[in-house]
């Protein structure tokens, strides 16, 4: 059984991630072949828009916190191809059918897509505040969201389908009976305007979209080590254990007042 299935509909392919019984989480063997089918899905001159989705109760849980454990290091092993969805090069448009649980990694998929439908059912979570020493701080931010929506995103809530339609995440939500049909409607519908017009305003959408400055992202760097890296493998431990943490934070306890600054991480990162 491949771990990624896709069906042709004219121009329009579906990318299916086939793991059910992981929810869909993102091992080396899901991450290498999206990457595959994304490059094929680029260079491929009879295919214009593409729908990801997910199989079963899961559109994608993210990170395979077992795989991570076996291998005895945090946040999967990226594939040897480079990934265009991931990277941003893929030219074409990408619409998301999400049809249940896209956490952490997965919610971050949701993320990259330029369209987004989701069954009534679909739960939501950018987990980095529960896995890493940083919280998705950027997420939000990227979204567009007001302040104590990011913060809420950046700290770990779960949202609802329905909630995410509201704050402007989500463009539908649907029947689970409707999601595809929804999906291949909004696709038809790109394929109705001029393919250098569709192109185009993907490529300017994309470019406007909000994000991290470099001087913010230096100090996400330095937030990143700031703290007992020990905690990264225990969340994914007690995740797999199904217990609860036991964190430490910081070898010193005093480094929680002694948090980096800009100049701080200009200093070390420039």
């Amino acid at each position: 059984m491949a771990v990624v299935e896709t069906e042709r509909h004219g121009q329009v392919l579906v990318v299916r991630m086939n793991r059910p019984e992981r929810l869909n989480a993102l091992n080396t063997e899901i991450r290498s072949e999206l990457a595959r089918i994304w490059t094929d899905f680029r260079h491929d001159k009879h295919l214009e828009v593409a729908i990801f989705t997910g199989t079963g109760r899961g559109f994608c849980a993210g990170e395979d916190m077992k795989e991570s454990l076996e291998k005895g290091r945090p946040g999967g092993e990226r594939p040897k191809m480079a990934d265009p969805f991931m990277s941003g090069a893929l030219e074409k448009p990408v619409i998301a059918a999400v049809n249940g649980f896209a956490m952490g990694g997965g919610f971050m998929l949701v993320e990259r897509t330029d369209l987004r439908v989701a069954v009534r059912e679909a739960v939501f979570e950018v987990s980095e505040a529960k896995r890493w020493l940083l919280g998705g701080y950027n997420h939000g931010h990227v979204a567009n969201l007001p302040y104590p929506i990011a913060m809420e995103m950046a700290l770990g809530f779960r949202f609802t389908a329905q909630r995410f339609y509201e704050v402007g995440f989500l463009n539908r939500i649907v029947d689970a009976a409707d999601l595809m049909p929804t999906a291949l409607g909004m696709a038809e519908h790109l394929l109705t305007l001029p393919p250098a017009s569709r192109v185009n305003t993907v490529h300017m959408m994309r470019h406007m979209r909000p994000q991290a400055s470099a001087e913010q992202q230096m100090l996400a760097a330095a937030l990143h080590d700031h703290g007992d890296k020990n905690d990264l493998m225990e969340s994914r431990a007690a995740f797999a254990e199904k217990r609860k943490p036991n964190f430490k934070g910081w070898h010193d306890s005093e480094d929680r007042y002694r948090l980096p600054t800009l100049d701080s991480a200009r200093a070390k990162y420039r």
